[in-house]
């Protein structure tokens, strides 16, 4: 297991994220001793989707986009679920927030329907990634060459399809943030 201490991880989430790609990406990075925050529009706690319904978990927001900048964080990381990164993507100091990272070389992980805020940030022209299958033809259109894999590395972005991708995401998201900035991460 890579060894993460020292790192600290912005997961950025707000209402309606699919609860397994908070929970495990956040478990694996804490195992492999990263501090991880959930970052988020407002206070209090955020509530996940689970089996197509709300979770009966909620989830404390340590911080709010108001509150943070990339420079507090070596790595970010996005869970998707359909309608947490639609409300995300309509909030500028988020979606600045995302572009934040890429500018500064940071790695970012995005999985299922979580690349919306990428093309949201402009950040997908010629990079190679993957997402939910629904969403490849807005991928596309941000620029992006899409494929259908279970994960995609792309100097320093992560991306992979769906929950059953988790196992494969979280063992390259923790490797990304590991081995740190990459030159060619780049918005």
């Amino acid at each position: 297991m890579e060894d993460l201490k020292k790192k600290t991880v912005a997961i950025l989430a707000t209402n309606g994220f699919e609860e397994s790609e908070l929970k495990e990406p956040k478990k694996a990075l804490e195992e492999a001793g990263a501090n991880v925050h959930i970052v988020s529009l407002e206070k209090g706690e955020i509530k996940g989707w689970t089996n197509g319904n709300w979770s009966s978990e909620t989830y404390q927001v340590d911080k709010t986009v108001d509150e943070v900048t990339h420079s507090d964080y070596n790595a970010l990381m996005l869970p998707g679920g359909v309608i947490n990164p639609d409300l995300l993507r309509k909030n500028e100091k988020a979606i600045g927030f995302v572009k934040s990272f890429f500018e500064n070389k940071k790695p970012v992980g995005a999985i299922c329907h979580a690349p919306w805020l990428l093309a949201e940030a402009d950040v997908l022209q010629g990079r190679k990634v993957t997402s939910y299958d629904s969403i490849k033809t807005d991928i596309k259109n941000a620029g992006a060459h899409w494929v259908d894999q279970e994960v995609v590395v792309d100097e320093g972005l992560v991306t992979s399809r769906n929950p059953n991708d988790l196992p494969a995401f979280n063992s390259k998201l923790v490797e990304e943030v590991y081995e740190g900035k990459h030159e060619m991460q780049t918005a």
